[in-house]
Parts: structure tokens; sequence; C-alpha cells
């Protein structure tokens, strides 16, 4: 059986360069739809506009339009007949593949004295690309990612379906660039009820996920040379935001109680990023004494704390830790979660929990940058709340990854005593794996991809020299046979390194 691709159709106005009075208008017609598709402009199956429009528009006669498309088409360029519309032809003539580097944008080419000409911005020349997102299927031991396989797309779709078909205008207009204000509503219920989060719900901020949270408080509240506070080895995506600011970071180290609080690393800090309720990416707890005492000079001090609480709602055992927002009597916390790590990565929406006195600026920078958050996918997110369609789905999960985090453990236990002493996390979607002295991470880790199998070397998130060499291990995404034929070809991988 034999598959079409759908032909691409465009109801836009086609603008052309006509340039030589002097050439009949057919000819230059021809000449300027010929470049279009010799420089990629118009590609392989684009439709045409119909031959009325474009002499209405550029106010030639019908059959001047014509001559030029039936000059194109007895040279290959354009197919189709009248009545079906007109193509670029999806095999082109064999001149055509012959045009150097037809497949660039003429508009887009530049010599090497323009690019050495042009002048960045402070901001630009700091600049990190931060990694791209890998949406090949998830295999042992891919790390950071929640069971997609697993999310109700199909109750998700029905809400999106009935959204729209009830849609007002106050949802194709937008809203107040915060949020969505029953989405905040819901939200707040949410932190209150499940994080004992002390919050209003105008102080939520509707994102597109901690990311932008940690752009926007590092325009917002550094200057360059600047200091920020951050956990080693942490979380490389907000030292890249940090950075392109032109902030200074100074690290601190952990232990079994979370970021050990240096007075020396703390001092002149203007902010602290920390993820106090599941480290990452050691998976650490951070003790109440150590809360306490990050909070007291935060007030002391009048600095920041940024509380990432990436991926906290998934706890397999002991009883919930509260925020550390809750405990904060001073305004110091900015409170920030993600729902692309709950509900699926795609969906590009999270929330910050701003102190009563930051909320008009963080609207303000809001307003100038996004505006808002899509008004559809908060919509849709909303009732996916209030109609107890998210607390349903964090309940199934949570029996879900408990699972696959035994099978893991089970297995390293059975198949990689001795070379990776695995830990038993208490919430996330991975853990880590703490290697003998004398194998790094690294050798490991490009042993295991030729195996199919994804680790993470430690020394990915660590600045400077690491003090020990581990793994980084992501179990959620994984299902159990898989994760017995990952540990089966990690312990082949550590017997060689051995």
């Amino acid at each position: 059986m034999l598959y079409h691709l759908p032909k691409r159709t465009s109801a836009f106005e086609l603008t052309l360069p006509f340039e030589d009075a002097g050439t009949p208008a057919y000819r230059q017609l021809y000449e300027a739809l010929r470049s279009q598709i010799l420089d990629g402009r118009l590609g392989t199956g684009a439709r045409l506009p119909a031959t009325r429009d474009l002499a209405r528009q550029y106010q030639l006669s019908r059959g001047t339009i014509v001559n030029a498309f039936e000059l194109l088409k007895s040279e290959g360029y354009l197919e189709g007949s009248i009545g079906s519309g007109t193509y670029v032809s999806k095999v082109l003539p064999d001149q055509l593949l012959q045009v150097g580097n037809h497949g660039q944008r003429a508009g887009n080419r530049q010599t090497a004295e323009q690019r050495k000409r042009r002048r960045w911005s402070q901001y630009a020349t700091r600049l990190k690309a931060f990694p791209a997102f890998d949406s090949r299927p998830a295999r042992a031991f891919r790390a950071n990612i929640p069971a997609v396989d697993l999310f109700p797309s199909s109750l998700w779709a029905q809400i999106a379906a009935r959204r729209l078909r009830r849609g007002s205008t106050n949802l194709l207009l937008g809203c107040d660039p915060m949020g969505y204000r029953p989405l905040q509503e819901a939200i707040a219920d949410y932190l209150i009820t499940s994080r004992a989060v002390r919050c209003a719900p105008e102080q939520i901020a509707i994102l597109s996920g901690v990311q932008e949270a940690l752009d926007l408080v590092a325009r917002l509240f550094l200057n360059p040379g600047d200091r920020v506070c951050m956990e080693n080895p942490g979380y490389i995506g907000a030292a890249i935001t940090f950075e392109s600011v032109g902030a200074k970071i100074s690290t601190m180290g952990l232990d079994d109680e979370g970021m050990a609080q240096r007075a020396s690393g703390l001092r002149g800090a203007r902010l602290v990023y920390v993820t106090p309720g599941h480290q990452f990416p050691l998976g650490i707890l951070m003790s109440l004494p150590r809360r306490l005492q990050l909070l007291e000079w935060a007030r002391k001090t009048g600095a920041l704390i940024f509380e990432d609480d990436y991926d906290s709602e998934y706890r397999y055992s002991g009883r919930p830790v509260p925020a550390l927002q809750g405990l904060d009597r001073n305004g110091s916390v900015l409170f920030a979660g993600s729902f692309s790590k709950v509900l699926f990565p795609s969906l590009r929406l999270g929330y910050l929990v701003v102190p009563p006195d930051l909320v008009d600026y963080f609207a303000a920078a809001k307003s100038g940058s996004s505006r808002h958050a899509p008004m559809l996918d908060q919509a849709v997110l909303c009732d996916f709340i209030t109609e107890g369609h998210f607390g349903r789905h964090l309940r199934r999960m949570r029996g879900v990854y408990a699972e696959r985090l035994s099978v893991l453990l089970r297995s390293a236990r059975e198949r990689l005593a001795g070379s990776l002493d695995v830990s038993g996390v208490q919430a996330g979607l991975q853990t880590v794996g703490w290697l003998r002295a004398g194998i790094t991470g690294l050798s490991v880790a490009r042993a295991a991809a030729a195996r199919n199998v994804d680790v993470i070397p430690l020394s990915s998130y660590t600045r400077g020299r690491a003090t020990r060499e581990g793994l980084q291990l992501g179990f959620a995404a994984v299902d159990p046979s898989e994760i017995r034929r990952g540990v089966n070809e990690l312990a082949m991988v550590l017997k060689a390194a051995r």
C-alpha cells in the first residue's frame, strides 16, 4: 500500500520580486517563481495561490499568470491542473538538484566578513545552549522524565475539546500576565494542602516552567558580578541562567543533611538556589535545622532563596516534608515548580510563588516578555486539577514509580553489588549509583551507551573536581523489563571496567 503525504495548502498572498520593467510580465513572474523554488522558499508540495488571486494581487491579466504557470509546468517545476490547484513538483528537474545550497534561504546567506562585523551584547557572549530535549523512546536508565506512555492523553484531549467547544471571548483574548485566575486559585489550593506553602492566588505566576522562573529571577535581581550560591553537584540549567546575566557562582558541598552552609560561601550572596525537598541530582532531603539556618541567614542579609520543588510530588516513603517556603516568615523564598515532570514534558506550564511585595515586579517582567502563558493550556490544566484528575494521576503514578524503584533496587543488589551502590531515594524520578574507586562515571556512561543504556555521570552536574564518582539512573519512565535489561547490561559494562 502506498501512502501519500498531504499537500500543503496556503491561502496566503505570494510576495514576488518584479525587477526588470523591460521584460514581459509573464516572464518576470516565471523568473520570480523559479527563483523562489530554487532558494527553497517554495518547498516541494507547496500550493500556489489561484491564478485569479495572483492576477488580482499584481493587477495582471489572468492569461499572463496562466502563461507563466504553464511554462513552469513544462520545465517540471509545477504540477496540477485547473480546478485541482497548482503545486511545486514533488520531483524536481535534474538541473534544480545541481543548484548549490538551494535549500538555504537567500536572505540568510552571510559572508565571513559580515559575520565578523556583527556586534553582540555582553549577555549574548555569556550565553550557553541548554541541552536539547531528546524525544526518542525511553530506555534504561533515562532520567528526569515521567512515564508519558501512562499519561491519560484521551482524557486530556476530551477536556481540551470541551474547552474549545465552550470557548468564550475571554479565553480567546488572554489573561493577566501573572496567569489565568482560576488556575492560580487551583494551584494555590494544591500547594497549601500538599506542600504547606503559604500563599494567596495572586502571588502565583504561571510560567512556562522552572527555567523561565530562573530567567525572570536572574534578570530582576542579579547584576553582573553579583554572587549566587548553589549546591554542588547541582542543576546545570540554573547555573547557565545565572551566568548568562554575569553572576558569579559559589558552590556548596553536600552531606547527609543537604547543602553544607559555609559562611565563606554565603558571604555576599544575593541569591541562593536550593532543591531542599529532593536534592538534584543526589536526592538528599535537607534537614530542618539546615532549613532554619538558611532562612535566618536570608533574614539577616536580605538575600533571596530560590526553592526549586521540581518533583517532590512523587514521594514513596517517609512523611510528606513541608516546603522550605512554608517556614518562611520574612518573604525571603521564591518557590518554583513545574507540571512538565509531573504530567508530560511538552506541557510548558509551571509556577512561581512570589512574595507579596514582589508581585508587581514579576507581573511587569512577564508582560514585557511573553505577555502571559498560553491561555488554552492554562484552562485545560485548571479543569484537569479542579475535576480531580490531577490528584488521581499522582496517586496512580506514585504506585507505578514505587514499583519501578523497587525493581531497580532489587536487580541492582543481585547484579551490581560491589560495583555500583544504588541509593534508595524517598522521592523523585531518578536515583544515583556510587561507583567503586578507580572507575569514572564518564567511561561507564560511554560504554553503557554502546549497549543502549543511558546513564548520566554525576560529574556532569559538578563544578570543579568530583569528590566521588557516580551515575544518575532514571527509573520512572522505564518499565520493569527494561530496568532488568539495563541492569544486566550495566553489570557487563562494570565487569569490563574492573
